[in-house]
């Protein structure tokens, strides 16, 4: 676990009920690094890097952050509200923070992700689904679906079709 203190409670306990797929790279398009975490645990150099003189101040979290080699690193427990979504609602529910879990995928919009990133989201889902009754592959959304417009992550580099197939019936969760 590597903790971030842009968390909270979650209003009401509420139970997860939605989890959103996002993209992120830092700097745009650098894989690898360790900016991600820095961003997450508000540690990033802002001087660092040009670009990060337009996020600078930002505090964001997510739950889960699957790296391009499948490795995975937990932000926020589950049972806790992440910083991920913003402005956003998903079948007209909105502040989706609220009841949705946050997983971070190392990539961006243009370049495709790894093989092991949705085998390890994959496990991550159905992991998901069985601890939450609420949860199902009818609950995935991405970062694009519910803030419109003002969001376009995971992007059209994300098969959302080869995710689908790994969550079949034959797989244990629809």
């Amino acid at each position: 676990m590597c903790d971030s203190p842009n968390r909270d409670e979650r209003p009401d306990s509420a139970e997860p009920s939605l989890i959103v797929v996002h993209g992120i790279s830092l700097p745009p398009g650098r894989f690898g690094g360790d900016e991600i975490e820095a961003l997450f645990t508000n540690t990033l150099d802002w001087d660092a890097h040009p670009y990060f003189g337009e996020i600078r101040g930002l505090e964001v979290s997510s739950h889960l952050l699957i790296r391009r080699d499948g490795s995975v690193l937990q932000f926020v427990p589950f049972s806790e509200r992440a910083w991920h979504a913003g402005e956003s609602s998903f079948c007209g529910r909105r502040r989706c923070n609220d009841y949705s879990i946050g997983i971070e995928l190392e990539g961006d919009d243009e370049t495709p992700y790894a093989d092991r990133q949705y085998e390890v989201l994959q496990a991550v889902i159905r992991a998901l689904c069985g601890a939450y009754p609420a949860l199902s592959p009818r609950t995935v959304a991405g970062h694009c679906d519910i803030a419109p417009g003002r969001k376009t992550d995971p992007g059209p580099a994300f098969d959302w079709l080869r995710l689908y197939d790994g969550l079949g019936p034959d797989k244990g969760v629809l």
